[in-house]
């Protein structure tokens, strides 16, 4: 009688927001058992989830590694392309009975690439495990010295390079994630509107930067820069 393997699992991998420290007991324990790490990157040493799951845990540098290129772009149609290609190359390593970690910076739930892949794995009919993580605005708020929030007052998250008028005008602290390009508007946007704002930029990592007002905030701070907007 044929023995039929049995399908590996995929694991998606929270490893925080750069410092290692901050990288879960869990998530270093399911990164050394896996036998395939996945990366949503061309190269190991452009994936910066990649680099600080390798300062937590180095023993990640003789596992198999799989590359997943998923570009930055809006274009929807690629990216579905991309997810399913990459999805699919994750399943066959999962139909050979292989665990897959699947690794992403911050928190998995948190505008994570991972979770474009992880979904359509387990549309597939793959099995999965989500490995929660710290998120990024929460590490920032703490290298600021400051609550994130407190009392009654709510918190937004807004992602920064989309149309952000309306969520500004929320009641309580909006974070502002992945501002990219359009930071020097969102700057220009908070100053006029006599926003008092704070960031962090790579959080965590070398060359981490804290701007502790609206006007500190460098308009070329780049894609790893999350910033604390407070109620006026």
């Amino acid at each position: 009688m044929e023995n039929k393997t049995q399908q590996g699992i995929l694991y998606g991998v929270s490893v925080g927001p750069g410092d290692p420290e901050l990288l879960t007991l869990k998530a270093a324990r399911i990164i050394r058992q896996a036998q395939v790490i996945a990366l949503p990157q061309e190269s190991r040493e452009n994936c910066v989830a990649y680099k600080i799951a390798r300062q937590a845990v180095p023993e990640i540098e003789q596992k198999e590694c799989l590359l997943i290129s998923m570009p930055m772009t809006k274009n929807q149609a690629v990216l579905n392309e991309c997810h399913e290609k990459g999805a699919r190359r994750i399943l066959e390593q999962m139909n050979q009975g292989k665990e897959v970690a699947l690794l992403t910076l911050g928190d998995v739930s948190v505008y994570s690439t991972c979770w474009y892949l992880y979904r359509r794995v387990r549309e597939l009919g793959g099995r999965g495990e989500l490995i929660s993580g710290v998120p990024s605005f929460c590490a920032a708020a703490a290298s600021l010295d400051r609550a994130l929030v407190w009392g009654r007052e709510e918190l937004h998250v807004l992602p920064a390079s989309y149309q952000i008028e309306e969520g500004l005008k929320l009641p309580g602290v909006k974070v502002l994630m992945k501002a990219g390009k359009k930071l020097p508007q969102i700057k220009e946007l908070l100053q006029k509107e006599n926003f008092s704002a704070c960031g962090v930029q790579r959080c965590g990592m070398e060359g981490q930067a804290l701007y502790r007002s609206t006007e500190e905030i460098d308009p070329e701070a780049g894609y790893y820069s999350l910033f604390i907007v407070d109620e006026k």
